[in-house]
Formats: structure tokens, sequence, C-alpha cells
């Protein structure tokens, strides 16, 4: 049998046709049934809560999303180490029939290998072969990327005693039979007449499914929910912002959090705080670990008009994960501003500092800092910056709160000055990983500036994004000269970081951000894909790249490693994506993998597949209409775009991402520019109406600035 596994176009419509699903050209199908293209001779996923406390005996599996429950991403497996990694090849491949973003982390049990795709579309391959067992797709609706920030991605299952479950951008949990992947339950985690979506990974403890949910930029009102793996019902929520101060508060905590907010805002505007991404869990303290989000709107001055640190956002909570009771917090942002999450990945780890053992769970989230905290109290011990930061000064380690810049924080009139880091953070929701070996934490780092401002005449929207901070000044000049200048600064780098001694060990610079997250083995191996389309590993104790292999499109998403039959595989969920590709614009187009090609990529020793190059096709020039421009239509078009649209399609209209670059359209699409933005016409691709947000003069101005762009294409002005 051949191991490179490819579907084919033709297969692949016959497959998606069987089984109802929807292709990204958006035609919605009347039924969700997964297909069996063939039964799995294994039995299915027999997870339970003995696996799972005991992961680091089955090291040839990967029973949850960091392979353990501490979240390491660490694999014990030794077969393929420093001295023979170049033996390493591809050994087989898998096409998902999806174009946007992949970041999902396998999950491995006996043989099996589950994945998820864009659109929350779920596959179970047999992890030897690449042979596609099963394919499951909930049909989310199209027109729901309208209420996501950041890609249709998905970060991939969990699985517990025969069933599989995955949570779907639209926001419901549901269980697979992971012999099929049928449907066993449903449920609807969020409000449907509010803009959640999920993209996060759900997590088992004790019979119990935990899902988080995203829309904070959207305004929605954060929290984490527990659902009883056998029937769905829900068993309990903690919300992560205090609600109306004129009802109860669901639980002390809340009312505790309630004093720390100002005004009423929060409640009609959401407040945010989102639990989007990452959790751990310490089975012998029985603590959940969650990792809380921004607030709702960005600005402060406009949610909680006169300050407060506005517990929970971005902070890591400490609760019980049979009842949900909180049992201790620590904010990294007090009073945040900046988008600067704390929903990034928590790893715990068994330490030594200062000669005495310590429990203790590590952060490096968005605001660039990398904090260590005992995991039992909550106490911090130690933080230091680990990639460039101006907001903040330091950490003062007797209060545990940042010592602010003077001119960090913008209000009506004051902006904040150049600030690091970016919104889109010194590390982003890209795993980390730590290596018991080395004693060292692996950071995918990122350095990018932003300039914030308060957004002038800012006016709540249920409908559309809520930052309060003017969006209009996120993108590049048009001077060609600054932007150049500022493309050298933006970039990204892999960080071994000394969490006892909080230094930096050694450093792998790249060449731009939104490169791929990490995996550390014992042999010695640190694995990386990155945004130019390389798979890379290299030496864990010294940085020294030591092998890579093209894969033709961006990476994101972290490897993982598992054994089958004696083999040690590594493998990588493929596929450029995610917030950068969309609104970096000109940034995201210096990646040499800004393409998407979504594929599950997987190699072993003395494999010797090779994927196919990609044929370079060349795109049809633009065909803008012929007018003239007045600067104050231009200038008014360019705000509205990149308040409204930049964050689908790109800084200045340049995509960087699957997603249409409007400088391209076809003369065609100029004639029904306005049925399509205002009108919806093109609602079942996900381009939904926005007339009801916007007037045809001010699409006429957003109008009047693509045709711009296009000329500036032709002109050889960019």
């Amino acid at each position: 049998m051949n191991a490179v596994l490819k579907i084919s176009l033709a297969l692949a419509v016959s497959i998606w046709m069987a089984s109802c699903s929807q292709l990204d050209s958006g035609t919605p199908k009347k039924n969700s049934a997964p297909i069996a293209v063939t039964t799995a001779a294994k039995p299915p996923a027999q997870v339970d809560a003995a696996r799972l406390l005991h992961a680091n005996n089955e090291p040839g599996n990967w029973l949850s999303h960091g392979r353990t429950y501490d979240e390491q991403r660490f694999s014990p497996l030794t077969q393929i180490d420093a001295d023979n990694i170049a033996r390493l090849g591809l050994d087989w491949s898998f096409d998902f029939p999806t174009n946007r973003g992949i970041e999902a982390t396998p999950i491995v049990v006996d043989g099996v290998l589950y994945v998820t795709s864009s659109w929350s579309m779920v596959y179970a391959l047999d992890a030897k072969s690449g042979r596609l067992l099963w394919q499951y797709d909930p049909q989310v609706p199209k027109q729901w990327d309208v209420n996501t920030c950041c890609d249709v991605v998905n970060r991939g299952v969990a699985v517990w005693k025969g069933r599989v479950y995955v949570g779907t951008l639209d926001g419901r949990l549901i269980a697979l039979d992971a012999k099929n992947g049928q449907p066993v339950w449903s449920v609807q985690t969020t409000a449907t007449d509010k803009p959640y979506s999920i993209t996060g990974a759900p997590r088992i403890v004790k019979d119990k499914v935990l899902i988080g949910n995203g829309g904070a930029e959207f305004g929605v009102r954060g929290y984490i929910s527990a659902y009883d793996t056998d029937t769905g019902a829900l068993v309990w929520r903690f919300y992560t912002v205090p609600g109306d101060p004129k009802k109860p508060f669901e639980n002390s905590a809340l009312a505790m959090a309630a004093k720390t907010w100002k005004g009423t805002n929060y409640v009609t505007m959401g407040g945010g705080g989102t639990v989007w991404d990452s959790m751990a869990y310490d089975a012998d303290l029985d603590l959940l670990y969650i990792g809380v989000g921004n607030g709702s709107p960005w600005d402060q001055n406009i949610r909680s008009p006169g300050g407060g640190d506005n517990l929970f956002l971005s902070s890591i909570v400490a609760l019980r994960p049979d009842s949900g009771e909180y049992v201790w917090h620590y904010q990294t942002t007090p009073g945040e501003m900046w988008d600067y999450t704390a929903t990034q990945h928590i790893i715990l780890a068994d330490v030594s500092i200062d000669g005495a053992p310590r429990k203790v769970l590590m952060q490096a989230p968005k605001n660039g800092f990398f904090y260590v905290l005992d995991r039992t109290t909550g106490k911090l011990i130690s933080a230091e910056p680990y990639t460039k930061v101006t907001w903040a000064s330091k950490i003062d380690l007797n209060t545990g709160r940042p010592v602010e810049a003077a001119d960090a924080r913008y209000k009506a009139n004051k902006s904040s000055g150049v600030l690091f880091p970016h919104a889109l953070g010194g590390h982003n929701w890209q795993p980390m990983s730590y290596s018991p070996q080395t004693g060292l934490v692996y950071i995918p780092a990122q350095e990018a500036p932003l300039i914030y401002a308060q957004q002038k005449g800012f006016a709540y929207n249920t409908k559309s994004w809520n930052t309060g901070a003017d969006l209009a000044k996120l993108g590049l000049p048009d001077d060609k000269t600054v932007r150049e200048q500022l493309g050298k600064i933006v970039r990204g780098h892999i960080s071994a970081w000394d969490p006892i001694a909080q230094k930096e060990v050694w450093r792998v610079q790249h060449n731009n951000m939104w490169n791929g997250g990490l995996l550390s083995t014992a042999g010695n191996l640190v694995f990386q894909g990155n945004s130019d389309g390389e798979f890379v590993a290299y030496r864990a104790d010294n940085g020294t790249r030591i092998w890579s292999t093209p894969t033709y499109t961006g990476i994101v998403a972290a490897p993982i490693s598992y054994a089958v039959d004696g083999q040690q595989y590594i493998a990588i969920a493929a596929g450029w994506g995610g917030a950068y590709s969309l609104v970096s614009g000109e940034l995201g187009t210096r990646s040499k993998g800004a393409v998407n090609r979504s594929r599950m990529l997987v190699y072993k020793l003395d494999s010797k597949q090779q994927l196919p190059i990609p044929e370079t096709v060349e795109r049809p020039l633009p065909q803008p209409p012929t007018q003239k421009f007045s600067a104050k239509t231009l200038d008014t078009g360019h705000t509205l775009y990149m308040r409204n649209c930049m964050v689908c399609h790109g800084d200045r209209a340049i995509s960087a991402s699957s997603v249409p670059d409007l400088r391209y359209m076809s003369s065609d699409t100029h004639a029904k520019f306005d049925a399509i933005v205002r009108g919806g016409l093109y609602w079942q691709r996900g381009m939904v109406a926005f007339g009801d947000k916007l007037s045809k003069p001010q699409t006429d101005a957003i109008h009047q600035y693509l045709i711009k762009r296009a000329h500036d294409l032709l002109d050889g002005n960019e």
C-alpha cells in the first residue's frame, strides 16, 4: 500500500457527498452524518481516569491535549533522537478538504489518530497508515464566521470511554462514538443570539467534559462549563466576569470580583473574559487551572469607567473540577486594556527552587512576562520578560502587580505610544513545551509593536467588534520605507527559557512571526513548524538546527509523537491560518508559507515519501473600474475598511490567508459590491450582510478605497 495517503479531488467529492459535508465553497447540506470509509480494526478509544492519570506509562499514546494532565507536551520516546534525526522522512499524509487555518493537536489512542480541521470537522485515521476510518462534519453554518475574531479554526478533540468530544465554532459540544463517528449527544453551550464561538479543545476530568468559549471582541460574558460525559447534562458553570450587580451573583467569588469593576457598562457590553484555550489539571491537589481572556471592550475607560482590576480578566483561576468552586486566582494584567489575555498555554511541573521542591504553574501570556506560580496557593514566585516588553518595566514580586509605563494606558486624545507586545502578544495560543530532561520551557515567542488609541465616537454594536480601541490605527502606513522598517522589527523566535533562573538559554530567530507550537522529546529534540513552510528539528540542549523538510504551507499547530508496533512517529497538522494570517496583510505575505494546504503530516525513520511540489498558479489581474478618487473619500473608506473588513481581509486590503484579497476583485464582483456587502449575497460563504451596520455612502467609500488599492497594484505602487 502506498504510504503517502492522498485524497484526490474526485474521491474527496464522493466522500463529502456521502457524508453530506460542506466544502469551503459553501453550499449547506441537509445532513451531517459521518461517513464510515472502513471499520477500525482496533477497539475504540477506551480512555478513563486511570489511563489519563498515568499517561506517562503509555509513551506510545497521546491521550489528551497536552499528552498528560500537566500539559508539558514532552514525549518520553527515544527511538528518534538527535543522532539519527537525518533519517527522518515522511511516512504518510492526509489532505483535509478545507482551506482555512489548521490549529489542532491530534490525539492518538491505541493506533488511532483523532484530529480536527477548520470548520470543526473531525477525522479518525489509522495512525500507522493514515487510512481514513471515519469523518464527521458538524455542519457549522458558514455565516457564523462573522462571529469569529481569528479564523474558523479548531484546536482538537478529547477522548473518553469510547467517545470523541469536539466543540464547534457555533458553540455546540458534541459527543461522537469513537467506533464510527456517529453523534451520541449534542448540547448548545452558548446563547445562539450572541456571537459566541468555540475554537479550543475540550478537556476531561472525572467524567466531566470541560469547555470554554470565545467572543470577547464582540461583547460576550465569558465562562467555562462542565458537562456529564455520558449524558451531556450541564454539571456546573463558572463565570469569569460578574453579572448585573442589581441581581444576586452566581457565587461569592463573583461578588468579590464585582468590587473590582466600576459602573455597569460591562453588564451591557459583556465584559469579556472568555476561557477560549488553556486548561491544566493537578490530580493530587484536585485543582483545575484555567486561563482567562481580555476585557470587552478592550478600552477599560469604556467598560469600567474609573478603572479597577476587573477580575477575573487576564487571570489564571484555580477551580474544583467537581463543582466549579473558586479556590484562588492570579491576575497577570490588572485592569487590562491591550488584549493581553492569560489564555495562553499553562504548564505544571515539580521543580526545585532555592533547594526546596515546589509545585509550580508556568505561563507566558500575551503581556510578555514569564510567570512561575505556586500552583497550590497561586502565590507569585517569579516573573521576567521573555520577549521585548515596554508597557511595564517589571513585575513587583511583593505585590505581584506590573509596574506600568507612564504612557501605557490610552484615553481620549491620548494614545499609548509604541508598545511592546502587540495585541497578538509576545506569545499567543501556540503551545509551549517543557522538557524535564533539560529543565527548559520552549516558547514560540513573538516581537511586534502596536500603538493603542481610543476609537472616537465608539458605539457598542452587538454585531461587530467592540474593542473601543481604534482598529484604524492597527495597520501599516502607506509609506513604503516605513513599512520596510517595521517589517524588520516584526519577527518571532523560539526562546529556550530556564524557568528557575528566569532567563533565556538559547534562541532561534525567525524571519516572521506566527510560527507553530512546540514539542520536546527525550531524544534531545525540539520540533516546530514555521510560517515559511518548513518543519524543523533542533537540539533541545543548545538549539542547533539539525533537520528540516518542506511542507509547502505555513504551520501554526504543535507537533506530537506516538508509537505503533514499535515504531516512533512525529506528527503535525499543517495549514496556514489564524489571526495573524487574516489581519497582517503585507507583513503576513512575507512568510514563504503564506498559503493554505491543509494536511496531516506524519514522519518516521527511514521513510522516503515526498510531498508533491505545488504548481504555481497565476492569479488573474484585478479588474477595477476607472474612477477618480477624492482624498477625503479615500481616507473615510480606509478608516471604515480597517474597522469593519481588515480583521478578515487583511491590512491595506492585502490578504495573507485564503480569504479573498479584495484588490483582485473581478469586474462582476465590483458590479455586485453593494449586493454582497450590504445585501449579503454571499452569506452562504460567510460574507453576511452589513446593511444594518453600514450605510450606502459608507460602503461606497470602502469600495472607492478598494478600487484605489487595486489600481495601486496595477500601477506598481505597492
